[in-house]
């Protein structure tokens, strides 16, 4: 076959495949588009042809190419492997000395009131509790909550949202409102849940967090659950929060806008020490961050009618934006509350899980809460006489004992007292050597007539070292102070317990 011939073998071929092409339905509009955008932009058209290639040899290409590259088992070698698995345990086992502390711990028989029954039957005075009005024992708030409870029944058995609220939980959000002076207050059934649902419910991955190293476990939870990207500041060093503000906010400048929160305690939980809120306030307000205050031991405690850190320290509860609280502790109800404008709140009746999913507060409590916040109110004796039993048992024990001194703020009921970092040095004390001391202190004052505790967390996980959890809890004592117990009761409770320390550092000499 010459040149000539092929050339119109090729033009019959051309030919018939137009004729049979022009068949289909819509081939001259195709044809129409092509032509014209050949003429106008040729380019384009090279592109689409392309990109029409592309697509034909993706749906044509096989769905993966990639080739086997596992050891196929028999059957006996997987039953075998199966058998020699152990799985990894939830929990840490407990160690010896847990399992010596869980042996011999107390139990209280009856209220926990400032002289306690225990199953032994011996009465001791007990400064373990968070008793510190000695509302356990209050007869018209005892009274109140068997009215209540026999108009109410036990509990709402339902979530707040669904059946679940009732007048009195209304009431009581309307008086913690009230008696802190913010726009609205939610209230939730569980202290602890409170303050790691309500940090979620507003920081979401991609936000930052900045938070104190010494902020408790259910801060930390809720911190956890949000997923958010934290930045820890020093504790209660303002200097290195406004290092790290500056620094969050330089490396965001370029970045797609986020949201932004500080997070700290009024009192904390695990020292005792107290917040500079001005000073928090103030570069919440430079920098441009969000304020999460948890006070859930600080509330019913500070300032002259127990509104808090707030009121203690002269500052606009306006100028936090969620002030997270709670009702089981110095107000001896149950639940906790989350406080600020009515934005913030209204966003938590269906974005916080713990709101969302939880039965509501049993009215008893409810009423109970607002009993209380009544009688700090009407009642500044209360708070003054706390006061006074605090600073007796101070006299006892941090300028008097050469052994501890205390970590807590001189308005914290709870004193946190921890080993004298010279004391530490010279014994070399480890972390479990404390914590062994400090347990036989414990046992010690109970020998003795007094029960008071030491300051526990919960355990850090398996294979998480301090590093990332930002700070480690010291070893300490705890004791609670009550107005239960008169001035010389309370002076006696702090010379056993003083007795105590300097026994048992004696004689592990």
């Amino acid at each position: 076959m010459d040149l000539q011939d092929a050339h119109g073998w090729l033009a019959d071929v051309l030919n018939e495949v137009s004729v049979q092409f022009q068949r289909v339905p819509g081939s001259a509009i195709f044809l129409r588009y092509v032509k014209s955008s050949y003429r106008n932009d040729p380019i384009r058209s090279a592109v689409e042809l392309f990109l029409f290639l592309f697509a034909v040899r993706y749906l044509l290409a096989p769905r993966s190419t990639s080739k086997k590259s596992y050891v196929k088992l028999s059957d006996e070698e997987i039953d075998e492997l199966v058998d020699e698995w152990v799985p990894e345990p939830l929990v840490a086992p407990q160690t010896a000395f847990e399992e010596a502390t869980n042996e011999k711990r107390p139990v209280i028989v009856g209220p926990t009131g400032p002289k306690s029954k225990l199953l032994s039957g011996r009465t001791v005075t007990n400064v373990a509790s968070y008793n510190f009005y000695n509302l356990v024992g209050h007869e018209t708030l005892k009274e109140k909550a068997i009215q209540t409870l026999r108009t109410y029944g036990v509990g709402p058995c339902g979530p707040p949202g669904f059946y679940g609220t009732q007048d009195v939980h209304m009431k009581t959000e309307a008086d913690v409102a009230a008696h802190l002076g913010t726009a609205a207050c939610i209230v939730y059934a569980q202290a602890f849940s409170t303050i790691s649902s309500v940090i979620p419910a507003f920081a979401k991955r991609g936000d930052i967090i900045v938070a104190d190293k010494a902020v408790n476990f259910a801060i930390r939870k809720g911190m956890q659950i949000s997923r958010s990207s934290i930045r820890w500041f020093e504790h209660n060093d303002m200097d290195d929060l406004q290092n790290v503000l500056a620094s969050v906010v330089k490396e965001q400048a370029k970045k797609p806008l986020t949201r932004r929160f500080i997070i700290t305690e009024g009192l904390f939980e695990n020292i005792g020490d107290m917040v500079d809120l001005v000073k928090v306030t103030e570069l919440k307000q430079r920098y441009k961050f969000r304020l999460i205050l948890d006070e859930t031991w600080s509330f019913g405690v500070l300032g002259r009618t127990g509104a808090g850190v707030t009121e203690h320290q002269g500052v606009n509860v306006r100028e936090v934006d969620m002030l997270v609280g709670s009702l089981a502790g110095p107000i001896c109800a149950g639940g906790g509350f989350c406080a600020g404008s009515d934005e913030i709140v209204e966003h938590q009746r269906l974005s916080a899980s713990a709101y969302t999913f939880s039965a509501a507060l049993p009215a008893m409590l409810a009423t109970t809460a607002s009993e209380v916040l009544a009688m700090l109110e009407s009642n500044g004796e209360m708070v003054t006489q706390v006061r006074e039993n605090i600073k007796t048992m101070w006299t006892q024990l941090d300028p008097r004992s050469e052994w501890v001194y205390c970590t807590s703020a001189i308005e914290n009921p709870i004193m946190i007292l921890v080993l004298k970092p010279e004391v530490v040095a010279s014994r070399k004390l480890g972390f479990s050597d404390q914590e062994q001391l400090l347990q036989e202190m414990v046992d010690e004052a109970l020998t003795n007539g007094v029960m008071m505790t030491r300051l526990k967390s919960m355990p850090r996980a398996m294979h998480v070292t301090a590093k990332e959890i930002g700070w480690e809890l010291q070893p300490a004592l705890k004791v609670c102070i009550t107005t239960g117990l008169t001035r010389k009761e309370t002076e006696r409770t702090g010379t056993v317990i003083r007795h105590a320390i300097t026994k048992v550092m004696k004689a592990r000499r």
